[in-house]
């Protein structure tokens, strides 16, 4: 189960290689509510990550939306926009396609680097949590492990997952329902995106679509 060891394993993370770039000036007049940032993956040159990382992981686009795939045990991979942002709320709608329920996926954000980023995860057989890693190591925040949830929709399912990542207030929401909220003041600004991990050594697919970054 992937709540007994998310704090015991530590991922060979494969982060995007995407640069941060400054947040452009006319994100300041957007309103709040407004979207920052939008994506439905239908143009493959919109700037997210295309590549393989040897045989354990992929990011590509796919039919209309962003697809992650992960084959090797224990390894976790994230795809981001190149943009660098501060207080937001982001949406997506993931969808388990093909692989165990021994799994993890979700959204990032603030994510400074290879060694620094909060996650958003739940996992296909009904699991969520809130975490980081900084400076290299990975933590859940304010649980021991992942935990269960009956608002998630298990197996080969599509889930709606919602974020704020507000000040030092981190919420996420599953289907429309707040599974967790916490606290945390590591970090402030960076990258934001999308992740799936795996447990096991089988070949695990996840779909993206709806993408979007809001100013709350």
């Amino acid at each position: 189960m992937a709540y007994y060891l998310v704090l015991a394993i530590v991922f060979s993370s494969l982060l995007s290689g995407c640069q941060l770039t400054p947040l452009a000036s006319e994100y300041f007049e957007i309103p709040s509510g407004g979207v920052l940032f939008q994506d439905d993956f239908s143009d493959p040159s919109s700037g997210w990550q295309n590549r393989t990382f040897g045989d354990y992981a992929a990011l590509d686009y796919f039919d209309g939306y962003y697809r992650i795939q992960v084959s090797g045990e224990n390894q976790m991979v994230w795809g981001g926009t190149g943009l660098n942002f501060s207080d937001i709320r982001l949406e997506t709608d993931a969808i388990k396609v093909i692989g165990d329920v021994d799994d993890m996926f979700g959204i990032v954000c603030r994510a400074v680097d290879q060694d620094n980023f909060y996650f958003f995860a739940i996992s296909s057989d009904g699991y969520y949590g809130i975490g980081k890693k900084v400076k290299g190591i990975q933590s859940m925040i304010g649980a021991k492990g992942m935990l269960p949830s009956e608002v998630i929709a298990q197996g080969l399912s599509v889930n709606h997952l919602s974020v704020d990542c507000i000040g030092n207030q981190l919420n996420f929401r599953v289907n429309g329902h707040l599974v967790a909220s916490r606290n945390d003041i590591e970090l402030s600004t960076g990258n934001v995106g999308l992740l799936a991990g795996n447990f096991a050594s089988q070949n695990n697919i996840v779909l993206f679509d709806n993408f979007s970054v809001i100013n709350p």
